[in-house]
């Protein structure tokens, strides 16, 4: 089927992201954005802007979703589907107001939106979609009409490479420890309040659960835990750190672990601090041995996921795939959910 026979109503996809800074005197007025609104402390938007700074304000995560869409570009046109890809922002440029202005300018006027998130909670879905909606009302009634993509975390486009990126990092670890080594996968912890309004927890454990399914042998204990903690410490967070399960692990006699940060797609600045930099000092301290395994990134099997959920929506009949068991494969929200704390 060639591109002009394609009957559907949309004429683009919009890519939508977290945004980071691409230099030094970007970190503030990012982090600015992050938590306008939110009750910080000083002193934690100082001990992240620091963060940003070990890598030169730095954050990888632009430069990734460029490569991201130049893939899925290539992607699209190897299927006949090339439509246009345009990438929007919630914290930094390119803002989606600013997306939205230049493709109401192009004449798109109804776009599929692919949230770089796998998982549904408010953070990870409604904030975006109320972000689409915010930028939609400044750009005026010219800005295209955007409907989301279904959350993909037990999609086998999600779910293969993350087995394979295990895989990679289980071979990394010596002969004589691999066998016995515990797998610690990782999520961005929420408010308890927030995780309860949302399926993020039952989809991490899901995820965690397909990744482990193709694992071989038996020997390898797992435990789901969390990282990058940002509230008030008085409020309760999904847990336990990281770090903290670390300590835990030591004090069972554990003497080597792969991190798998199941909870990202890709390698920014949480993954690279919170577990390159935090976590292995935390390992070295301990004795311990620790390989971190990649996220799915441009993996060619998460490149094709993406142009198959897009596929679903715009050519009727395709074969809408996921694995497991919750069988959440909608691409619509259920009233009520992902409320924020």
């Amino acid at each position: 089927m060639s591109a002009e026979q394609i009957q559907h109503p949309y004429d683009a996809i919009l890519v939508v992201s977290f945004g980071g800074p691409e230099g030094m005197d970007d970190v503030m007025p990012f982090l600015d954005n992050v938590l306008r609104g939110r009750n910080i402390p000083q002193e934690r938007k100082e001990e992240v802007a620091h963060h940003y700074a070990s890598f030169g304000g730095v954050s990888p995560l632009n430069e990734q979703n460029r490569q991201l869409i130049a893939a899925l570009n290539e992607e699209l046109r190897a299927h006949d589907l090339a439509l246009p890809v345009y990438w929007g922002n919630r914290n930094w440029r390119p803002y989606l107001a600013d997306t939205m202005r230049q493709m109401a300018a192009d004449g798109i006027t109804n776009a599929l939106a692919f949230i770089t998130s796998a998982y549904s909670s408010y953070s990870g879905c409604r904030q975006y979609l109320e972000d689409i909606q915010r930028a939609r009302a400044e750009v005026g009634p010219e800005a295209p009409q955007v409907s989301r993509l279904r959350k993909f975390y037990n999609h086998p486009g999600f779910i293969l490479p993350n087995r394979e990126r295990l895989h990679t990092a289980l071979n990394q670890l010596p002969a004589e420890q691999r066998e016995q080594a515990h797998i610690a996968f990782t999520a961005h912890s929420i408010p308890l309040a927030m995780a309860k309004a949302s399926r993020y927890e039952a989809q991490l454990h899901e995820a965690c659960r397909l990744v482990m399914e193709g694992v071989e042998g038996d020997a390898h204990p797992w435990q789901l835990v969390y990282q990058s903690r940002s509230g008030s410490p008085h409020q309760p967070w999904l847990g336990p750190d990281i770090c903290d399960h670390l300590r835990d692990l030591h004090g069972r006699d554990v003497s080597s672990v792969v991190i798998a940060p199941v909870g990202f797609i890709s390698d920014h600045v949480e993954v690279l601090y919170d577990l390159d930099t935090e976590a292995r000092a935390c390992c070295e301290e301990l004795g311990m041995t620790m390989v971190r395994a990649g996220t799915a990134g441009t993996h060619p099997l998460f490149v094709s996921m993406v142009r198959e959920l897009i596929a679903e929506r715009v050519r009727p009949g395709t074969p809408v795939r996921w694995l497991g068991t919750l069988g959440d494969n909608e691409d619509t929200c259920y009233e009520g959910c992902c409320l924020p704390a």
